[in-house]
């Protein structure tokens, strides 16, 4: 049955693909086959009714000349070539040729192609013109009771016309609701599959977004410790004053650079597209609040006095939160290290009271002359990852000198934090 279903299914397939490319050979072959299953007979024997039936019949029917009778076949069968342009126009013009043809008193074969027509309007015609099609069929419909009235009862002539009508409307109307419903599906899947594109689109442009945000914060504030520390370093060793300030700062130049070579290979690694387990990247927890002090350590280091104070369970706080406030920690020290300059004195405090969190930095830098860029993308990135909790970020100068930033987070993320 299975493999019987299936080629029903590409026939019904190739049928409709033919069909869309030669919409007249399928309305031209339903008209040859009408003609072949219904005129060509009565052509052959003289109509439903030959000269040597019942005489009941032959009293009760009319029998039409060869020429009239060729007549009212193409009145009858050649409108449903328009069955599907014209299906209102079809089913008029053969209602009309049907009605004369029983006014007549002649029965015919053809007069099949009433209900062809019929169909063909509840399948392609407008909902609003079935019910003045129904009445034309109830009027005709009476016509034939009342001339086959001599051979069967009305009631049962009008049984079997109604019960034949009531098929062909039916079926057209069912044909065309399932149609319908396959469409309605067809564009359903094609908005999902538009829906599930976008979303994969903006799943990647988030997730480039964050990977941007890692790797500026990651590159820009150890390149920019790097930098201190090598400039410290030069000076010691030209002044040969201090060799020894000299070496640690070479050596913490070298520990630097390991911490942001690994941090790049655990950020690039998540991204590396591949198939095998063993190619996976060596992942590593993502910093949070207790990381902070080496974080101090290595500015101290680069010269400038670290002053680090945190109040609150900051401990509690989940590993996305603490990401964050790593991160805007992190950018805000990057920025001291470029713009504050030797010896400056940074304080940074975090509070964590209730379902909110408090960041703020300030050092004691000299920001005469200095362009600290509050629209660059340090702080566009402390910014986006504030707004995922529905915080906010601001920095300027501080009221005797120096320069704040200060970051308020909520413990209830927004949809979309990570």
């Amino acid at each position: 049955m299975g493999p019987l279903v299936a080629r029903l299914g590409r026939a019904g397939r190739r049928l409709r693909h033919a069909d869309r490319a030669r919409p007249w050979a399928l309305d031209t072959a339903v008209v040859a086959v009408v003609f072949l299953l219904f005129c060509l007979p009565d052509l052959l024997h003289g109509g439903v009714v030959d000269a040597e039936g019942p005489r009941r019949f032959r009293l009760a029917f009319t029998r039409l000349p060869l020429a009239a009778m060729l007549a009212v076949q193409a009145g009858l069968v050649l409108p449903l070539l328009w069955r599907r342009r014209r299906p209102a126009t079809a089913f008029g013009a053969v209602a009309a040729v049907f009605a004369l043809q029983w006014a007549l008193g002649a029965a015919l074969h053809a007069d099949i192609a009433l209900f062809i027509a019929l169909y063909s309007l509840a399948l392609h015609g407008r909902p609003r013109q079935l019910p003045r099609a129904c009445a034309v069929m109830a009027a005709v419909l009476a016509l034939v009771a009342v001339r086959v009235s001599a051979v069967v009862s009305v009631a049962d002539a009008l049984f079997f016309l109604l019960s034949t009508t009531i098929a062909a409307l039916a079926l057209g109307l069912v044909i065309r609701i399932r149609r319908a419903q396959l469409a309605a599906l067809r564009d359903r899947a094609a908005r999902l599959e538009t829906e599930r594109d976008q979303r994969s689109r903006l799943a990647a442009a988030s997730e480039r977004a964050r990977v941007a945000r890692e790797m500026h914060d990651i590159v820009g504030h150890h390149l920019s410790v790097v930098i201190t520390l090598a400039d410290a370093g030069a000076c010691a060793t030209v002044a040969a004053a201090d060799a020894g300030r000299g070496a640690e700062a070479l050596r913490l130049i070298g520990d630097t650079g390991r911490q942001a070579l690994g941090e790049l290979r655990r950020v690039l690694g998540v991204l590396r597209d591949t198939d095998a387990p063993s190619a996976g990247p060596e992942l590593s927890p993502q910093p949070g609040i207790a990381d902070l002090d080496a974080l101090c350590r290595g500015v101290r280091a680069a010269g400038l006095d670290v002053v680090y104070r945190s109040a609150g369970r900051v401990e509690s706080l989940d590993e996305a939160v603490q990401l964050t406030v790593y991160r805007i920690v992190q950018e805000a020290m990057t920025n001291t290290l470029k713009h504050a300059g030797a010896g400056a004195r940074v304080d940074l405090a975090i509070d964590v009271e209730d379902t909110r969190v408090g960041i703020r930095v300030r050092d004691t830098g000299d920001t005469a002359g200095e362009d600290r860029r509050p629209d660059g993308h340090g702080l566009s990135g402390m910014r986006e990852r504030a707004a995922l909790y529905g915080g906010h970020v601001s920095a300027g100068p501080a009221p005797g000198g120096g320069w704040t930033v200060a970051a308020t987070l909520h413990l209830t993320p927004r949809e979309g934090a990570p």
